[in-house]
């Protein structure tokens, strides 16, 4: 099985990107389980405040981001790169009917990769979002996730743009196949 870190307090990054969420009004998380996005799924899971919606696949993500809006709520995607690829046709609603749209993406096939599967869709996240009328932040180092995170969420339900945040392989740390 794939392992992370072993368990203990979470990075200050990823403390800060659950508060930004939660100071920022999200009040839904969709996601696919992912390692990555680990302590701001267990943050959204504890907190009576925001409904923490387990998908079985991503696209379905896109949709209910898109359904929080109409209901008057803001919702985040978080998914891993290799989601993207699933997303690419459901992105089109984003674009049919104009929606904000905010997404936080961890990397794979990148920094210190061990599955050759990642490594094509690691390479073509960032074009196949752009590709599909998103705008990319990236944050690579601790210290600036918090400020891209909360530039793409105002960006997102401020101006009302469709904004993905990648969040670099190397902020996660290698992942190891254990016996």
């Amino acid at each position: 099985m794939p392992h992370s870190h072993a368990s203990g307090p979470a990075p200050a990054w990823q403390e800060a990107v659950f508060t930004v969420l939660k100071q920022g009004g999200v009040r839904q998380i969709a996601y696919v389980p992912d390692a990555g996005h680990a302590h701001v799924i267990r943050s959204a899971i504890a907190d009576p405040d925001i409904e923490d919606v387990v998908l079985t696949t991503e696209e379905e993500g896109v949709a209910l981001v898109c359904g929080a809006w109409l209901g008057g709520q803001r919702a985040v995607l978080l998914m891993q790169s290799s989601g993207v690829g699933n997303c690419v046709n459901m992105f089109s609603l984003l674009q049919a009917a104009d929606f904000p749209f905010l997404t936080l993406v961890t990397m794979r096939g990148e920094y210190a990769e061990f599955n050759p599967w990642q490594g094509p869709m690691g390479k073509a996240t960032q074009a196949a979002l752009e590709l599909m009328g998103i705008h990319v932040l990236r944050a690579d180092r601790p210290g600036e996730v918090e400020e891209i995170v909360s530039a793409g969420l105002d960006a997102a339900f401020l101006a009302g743009e469709k904004v993905a945040v990648l969040l670099g392989q190397s902020l996660i740390g290698r992942k190891k196949w254990e016996r």
